[in-house]
């Protein structure tokens, strides 16, 4: 399988769950048409919006095959393999690349607190088990852990699938340092949508971002005017998307948001899974009221 590129604005996104919890492909299939629609340079499946925390194992494969199948090789899938132990993350991932996929998103390892050394060890150890382009993920907020760009660097030198990185931290000084560290041997992205901008103009390949499931085309459009240098127009867009990314990913609890903003829209996001719940009546009207938003209207 030839090396994809990374580069682009590529979305993270949900899994529609029926109210009783179980996977909806159909409705699956129909989001993937719209972010596909809405012009993302790629999809992935089964990450912290896919809820693959939540996931079984058969549970992946039958989103990631229906992701596959649904994208027909027009667009990259990337998909989340990432799990608590090595030995589990490794057979994610092969399961992955069985499917058919272009690259694995994983995430540092959670739960348990883990040295420098054993971080780099969980990682060389899956880039030596499976022969597939890996994008390391790094997702504070959810795991806790802030992968320092020294790991990152020495996965990036000694490992030619080490295909790049979707730095979370919300941290721009960190990216800016994973961008002078990797920059000319890996793809370095943001995955916080208030600072795809300021990644761009570091260097900086594209975005991963939760927003891109509402927002699409806002975001492809972003990418594009910063790559035709349309700066002023790339800043106001920007704007735009930090709004959206406030009140969908900051302010509510990101997989209920994210859902009931496509819920909203005419699409079949569904439900979380539980334990998160949907949102409540007086969190539904702020979505609608940013939905409505001139922010976010068609660019």
């Amino acid at each position: 399988m030839s090396k994809p590129r990374l580069e682009g604005v590529f979305v993270p996104h949900i899994t529609p769950f029926r109210r009783d919890g179980e996977i909806d492909e159909a409705a699956l299939k129909r989001c993937l048409q719209f972010w596909i629609k809405g012009g993302v340079s790629g999809l992935v499946p089964c990450g912290s919006n896919g809820e693959a925390p939540y996931l079984s194992r058969e549970e992946r494969k039958r989103v990631i095959e229906t992701v596959v199948n649904e994208a027909g090789g027009k667009l990259p899938v990337i998909a989340g393999t990432g799990a608590i132990g090595t030995r589990e993350t490794i057979q994610l991932t092969k399961d992955a690349k069985d499917i058919g996929v272009d690259a694995a998103l994983v995430v540092t390892p959670f739960y348990y607190k883990h040295s420098t050394e054993e971080i780099y060890d969980h990682y060389s150890n899956v880039l030596e088990a499976v022969d597939l382009p890996i994008v390391i993920y790094n997702m504070p907020k959810f795991t806790g852990f802030s992968l320092e760009p020294g790991v990152v660097h020495k996965l990036a030198s000694e490992y030619d699938n080490a295909l790049g990185i979707k730095d979370s931290s919300g941290n721009l000084s960190q990216i800016a340092e994973l961008i002078r560290l990797i920059g000319d041997k890996a793809s370095v992205l943001a995955g916080t949508a208030d600072i795809i901008l300021p990644t761009l103009m570091l260097g900086g390949k594209g975005a991963l971002i939760a927003v891109a499931n509402v927002t699409p085309r806002l975001c492809s459009t972003l990418y594009k005017s910063f790559r035709e240098g349309r700066l002023e127009a790339s800043g106001r867009l920007q704007a735009r998307i930090a709004y959206a990314n406030e009140v969908l990913i900051r302010k509510h609890n990101q997989l209920a948001a994210i859902k009931e903003a496509l819920n909203m829209k005419g699409l079949p996001g569904g439900y979380p899974r539980k334990p998160t719940a949907p949102l409540k009546e007086t969190e539904k009207k702020e979505i609608k009221e940013l939905l409505e938003a001139p922010e976010l209207q068609s660019v």
